[in-house]
Order: C-alpha cells, then structure tokens, then sequence
C-alpha cells in the first residue's frame, strides 16, 4: 500500500526532484521517468519517457521522445542525461513523475512557475526483487542468453535489471503462449518453422521467439521482424549479426507492403485498427498453423453500429459502446478464424510496453475442416443485429475466395 502523499512548495523542489532522480540511477532502483506538460518551441512533440539502458556495459538512460505521428530515441551516459533533464524542466515541460522501486515522485510547476512536489513511498525494491526470484524456475528463457544483454534487459553480470522486469514477464508469458499453441498445431516437430512478426519495434519478442526455437527447441527457424521506422530494423538487425542469430532479420514495412508467400506463424501485436485484419488476413493466406494477434484501436464497426432497441438504455454511454464494438470486432474476427479452420481463444494477456490494450487472438490451426456455412450464418446475425454493413477481415477474405462471395 501506499503511504500518504507529502506535498512540498518551496523554491528547492525542482533541485531535491533531481537530487531523488539521481539517488534513484545510483542505487539500481530507477524505473522510468516521463515529462509531460510540453511548453516548448517544439510544436509536435507531447511528451519524453526515461528508461534505464545498458550500452556496452554502461549504464545509459534512453530517451523516446513522442511526437503526434513518430518516437525519436536518444541514448545518453547518465552524467549527460541528468544534464539535459535539468535544462528541459521547466524550460520545455513542466511536469515530471519518477517512478522507483521505493518512491513515485512528481514534480510540476504551477503558471506561475512555482514548483510543487508530491512524494508516495511505495514497497521496497527488495520485495519486488524477491517476487521475481519466485517465479524464475517457471521462464521459458534464461536470463543468460546474450541477446537479453544485449537489448538491455539484463546486466553484463546476465542478472535481471529491476526496471526491465515487466519487459521480461512480459517475454516470458508470450513465449509460454507461443509454446502451449505450437504444441497443439499441425506442425512436424522436424518441420521448420518460418515467423513473420509485424510491428516488431526493438524486437524483444522478435529475438525471444527466434532464440526459444532455435536455442530451447533446437529447431530450424527463419523470423522476420517487420518494422515501419528504419531506425529499429536497422538497430535490430545489427544486433542479430553481433549475436550471430543465423535465420533471424528484419525488413522495413507493415503487414500491407510485406506479403511473405508462406509462413507457419504470424504475429501482430497491438496492430492499430484494420492493420489486425490485414494481418490475420496475410495469416490465413499464408496458411500459417499459428496466428497470435493483439488489437488495439477499434474504429472500423463503431460508426456503422445502431444500438438494438433492448441495448440502447446501455449503448447511450459512449464508453459503454466503445467497449461493445471492441467486443464485436474481435468476436467477429475469432469467428472468421473459426470459419477459416482455425480453433480460436480471445483471453487476457499482459499489457505491451506501448499500449493498455491487453487481450490476445490466438488461432491455431486446425487437423480436419470444419462445417463453415454455420460459422458464417451466426457471423451474418450478429452484424445484422447491430447494423454492421462492412468488416475489413471479411472483404479481404472474400476477395480471395477463403470463404465464400
């Protein structure tokens, strides 16, 4: 629990925030920072997130500054960082919250330039420490790998950094995910296994997917990270040939200028709106045994949505709507994977670095066909009952006869 929050005006407050940043970096127990409350010359830019790095074996911080349309990232050594941090508050943002494994900290400047800095002690860093150490004989990764190191999770001693722990819970529940549904599909355990992943970002699980199959399983794998900024797919593609990850690259694009012509696996986390159904699309298409999809930004069936009479008592409420599209665009897709020969589950997964959003699609791939003329008349009643006139997954499918016109 959370212990009473200490406010403090006084003319120190920016210097004693900076002074608890660096006590923070010092001590191993620095988590994140974000500015926010952008009043600089900078038009586009909203806000920066802080995340501990290590390059080389030193300890750095990168710097993901968020624009409307793009993320820049820098990498400083931490002297330089704390530096600049100095100079951007209050000249370009006049809030700044610290989150540390002891204490959550925000600093925030009034209109009138007055700082104002609010404090909540929190558990210690030592049982979130321990909490971790629990469960480690249940990872489906060891923390030796080097790739780990190399993408700054774990330290050059191959110990866990504390403020990559979600990161790494977060690689492990995915691989688990991955290795339940390649357990069931209707793959040969000789047969190699050929991944596309979509919006593959610094390619953790890009990186995870291609070591545990190649590493754990000792199985011929050839993964592809796709990735729209160059930045990244140059980065991670430096990293691979470092690392020496034989059948692991990354191509610049989405899922709509990326077609691979076959594929067993394809995955597409927190693909923005229609960019799921293209991906689950490209998935089909490809005849891939495993599709693993987390959507996000549910915009296409909303505006063609009416509320049924017995539903617009609830529907009223916008939030409530937008969870019942939300609800209906991914039940409509689960059903078109079903239709497809897909056995399909929607559950709760953890949350990704860049998005709240935290259900996944998974899809495998069927041993026999399955009665699909049933499959798609409950499809039909449920846009009918909602007034649904379009579903992106469904014109794709239709325009290359995997189900019928």
């Amino acid at each position: 629990m959370s212990a009473t929050p200490t406010v403090q005006a006084a003319p120190d407050a920016r210097a004693q925030f900076l002074a608890l940043l660096a006590t923070s970096l010092h001590q191993h127990t620095f988590i994140k920072l974000v500015l926010a409350r952008h009043v600089g010359a900078e038009v586009d830019l909203q806000r920066v997130t802080v995340k501990p790095l290590t390059i080389k074996g030193q300890a750095s911080l990168s710097f993901v500054y968020r624009y409307k349309t793009r993320d820049i990232t820098r990498n400083l050594a931490l002297d330089e960082a704390l530096t600049l941090i100095g100079e951007l508050l209050p000249a370009s943002f006049r809030n700044a919250h610290l989150l540390s494994l002891n204490d959550e900290v925000q600093l925030e400047f009034t209109k009138k330039g007055k700082p104002m800095l609010h404090r909540n002690a929190v558990q210690q860093a030592r049982e979130v420490v321990t909490g971790e150490h629990d469960r480690e004989k249940k990872r489906y990764l060891e923390l030796s790998r080097p790739f780990l190191h190399d993408l700054g999770v774990t330290d050059k001693q191959q110990a866990l950094i504390p403020a990559m722990s979600r990161k790494w819970k977060q690689i492990n529940k995915f691989i688990e995910v991955f290795s339940h549904a390649l357990s069931s599909a209707p793959l040969a355990a000789d047969q190699p296994v050929r991944v596309a992943d979509f919006g593959s970002g610094k390619g953790y699980l890009t990186f995870a997917i291609h070591d545990y199959l190649r590493n754990t399983l000792q199985r011929e794998a050839q993964v592809t990270g796709v990735e729209l900024r160059p930045d990244m797919v140059e980065l991670c593609n430096a990293a691979a040939a470092r690392l020496e990850h034989p059948g692991l690259k990354f191509e610049c694009g989405d899922v709509r200028s990326v077609v691979p012509s076959a594929i067993e696996v394809m995955i597409a986390l927190h693909a923005c709106d229609i960019a799921t159904d293209y991906a689950i699309h490209t998935g089909i298409r490809c005849g891939a045994a495993i599709i693993m999809c987390s959507p996000c930004c549910h915009k296409q069936i909303r505006p063609q949505m009416h509320s049924p009479g017995l539903l617009k008592p609830m529907l009223q409420y916008g939030l409530h709507l937008g969870q019942q599209a939300e609800m209906l665009t991914d039940s409509l897709r689960a059903l078109y994977l079903e239709a497809c020969g897909y056995e399909t589950k929607v559950f709760e997964f953890i949350s990704l670095e860049h998005t709240n959003k935290n259900k996944m699609i998974l899809a495998t791939r069927r041993r026999e066909p399955v009665a699909a003329q049933a499959l798609l008349e409950k499809i039909q009643a449920l846009k009918a009952f909602y007034g649904v006139k379009e579903h992106c997954l469904e014109t794709l499918l239709r325009a290359d006869g995997l189900i019928p016109g």
